[in-house]
């Protein structure tokens, strides 16, 4: 009954490139403003005088920010018709977003395990290095006020992406040699708007604690699905000639977010959605938002990186 569900539910829904009511260079300037100001709002302080006109700056980036997410919703509201408000049943249904989610299955990254050139995942990388926003500091934004239980499986999580301590094993250190070492430096007016609106969302989720239970599902989903996609791009470093002390962040994570995603599901989102069962559509829209944009990446780079003169395709049903 749940795959019927969920065959009818996402077979509604053929998600465009990017948005059809924007031009390209329209949606390229919100998504590399916001990805800017996301940055700059972040950064410690020291108290200083807020320059005239930020508040009012600031005022127009929220009112862009939410305005991406409301347009995302309305985008994705056929997938989430029919989810589930009894823990068991969620977590069936959360877990088959692996299988059948936005953007699962898609055929770039068997691509890029067996065929890419070192210049095209250069590329790539440099997409996905440019359009992190930080696993470790949108788990320790989520985490605010949450229940116990949940709250502890975040810490746990969040001190795995600190290395247990050990500057050597920081996730995001990791991700930076590896850019490094192959001469990535992340710059916003090179990369496609579509993987900066994959970080804005992930901030907009977890700044934002009107979305906080989004965020919760974003996080969890990222958990699930990046392991398969995570060791073919590790397989296609080390075809590559990549160093495996540089590739390894992605042999980290093609292991240990299985690990995370099994504890998330079970210690998270299943005691949450226990306590209060509005908050399963809210975790899975932001699931599903979170899939959905990551979807629109894979898109925009099969369109970037060609192989003899055809961009590379997903397999019949995605």
């Amino acid at each position: 009954m749940i795959e019927e569900v969920f065959r009818n539910s996402f077979n509604l829904c053929v998600v465009p490139a990017r948005p059809t009511t924007d031009s390209d260079g329209l949606y390229s300037i919100q998504h590399r403003d916001l990805s800017t100001y996301n940055r700059e709002r972040l950064l410690p302080g020291l108290g200083d005088l807020l320059p005239d006109g930020t508040i009012a700056h600031n005022d127009a980036m929220l009112r862009v920010e939410r305005d991406f997410v409301d347009r995302a919703r309305k985008e994705i509201a056929p997938l989430i018709e029919e989810v589930p408000e009894e823990a068991g049943p969620f977590i069936r249904w959360f877990e088959e977003l692996k299988r059948i989610g936005p953007g699962q299955g898609d055929r770039l990254f068997p691509w890029l395990a067996e065929q890419a050139t070192y210049s095209q995942m250069r590329w790539f990388l440099a997409q996905e290095v440019a359009g992190e926003a930080g696993f470790d500091d949108l788990v320790a934004m989520t985490q605010v006020k949450m229940p116990a239980r949940p709250k502890l499986e975040m810490a746990r999580n969040y001190w795995d992406e600190m290395g247990r301590g050990d500057p050597k094993g920081m996730h995001g250190p990791m991700l930076e040699e590896l850019a490094h070492h192959l001469g990535i430096v992340a710059d916003i007016e090179t990369t496609v708007p579509e993987a900066l609106a994959l970080g804005n969302m992930m901030m907009a989720l977890a700044s934002n604690r009107l979305f906080a239970f989004h965020s919760v599902g974003a996080l969890g989903v990222i958990e699930m699905t990046a392991p398969e996609r995570a060791a073919y791009v590790c397989r296609g470093l080390n075809r590559l000639g990549v160093p495996k002390k540089h590739s390894h962040y992605f042999a980290l994570h093609s292991v240990l977010d299985v690990k995370h995603s099994q504890a998330w599901n079970a210690e998270v989102l299943g005691p949450l959605v226990e306590e209060d069962s509005r908050r399963a559509r809210a975790i899975a829209e932001g699931a599903v938002l979170r899939l959905w944009c990551g979807g629109r990446c894979f898109d925009r780079y099969r369109q970037e990186l060609l192989v003899a003169g055809e961009a590379v395709r997903p397999p019949e049903g995605h």
